[in-house]
């Protein structure tokens, strides 16, 4: 049915239980798993303000700081896929609008099934924009399966 399945991630928990359902997907389909990450200055000085105990940020984090948090991002997201029976074919982190580059990941690895959850870490900006997962949704080359908050 599946035999490559990227999924999206965020470190949010939408996007942590689209991981899990990716794994047992893959167990079932004995599809290799693709992970996905695409940072955003602005998530990343967030999420370190709220993590400080700010709520407003004045500055922006620079790119050494925005790797280090993707690369977290991964290499939690990785863990999860082990700790769940898996294992991960590959890794992406680009930098751009997260549709618009999973799109373009799943097409450059012949991806026939994208996994997203709703609603991660961008809110704000996909009440405003529309979400990363409806952008999926409309303009991916293949499946796409989009998992509800708390599924």
């Amino acid at each position: 049915m599946f035999s490559k399945i990227l999924i999206g991630v965020d470190g949010s928990a939408p996007a942590l239980a689209a991981l899990k359902t990716a794994c047992e997907l893959a167990k079932a389909c004995d599809a290799s798993l693709y992970l996905a990450h695409i940072p955003h200055p602005e998530t990343v000085a967030f999420a370190t303000g709220a993590v400080a105990g700010y709520h407003m940020v004045t500055t922006m984090p620079d790119e050494k700081t925005v790797q280090a948090a993707a690369a977290k991002v991964i290499a939690s997201a990785t863990d999860v896929v082990t700790e769940n029976g898996c294992t991960v074919a590959d890794s992406f982190t680009e930098r751009g609008d997260p549709g618009d580059e999973i799109i373009a990941i799943a097409k450059k690895i012949d991806a026939d099934l994208i996994v997203t959850g709703r609603r991660g870490l961008g809110n704000i900006a996909g009440l405003i924009l529309g979400s990363t997962s409806q952008r999926i949704s409309h303009h991916a080359p293949c499946a796409v399966l989009t998992l509800p908050d708390g599924a």
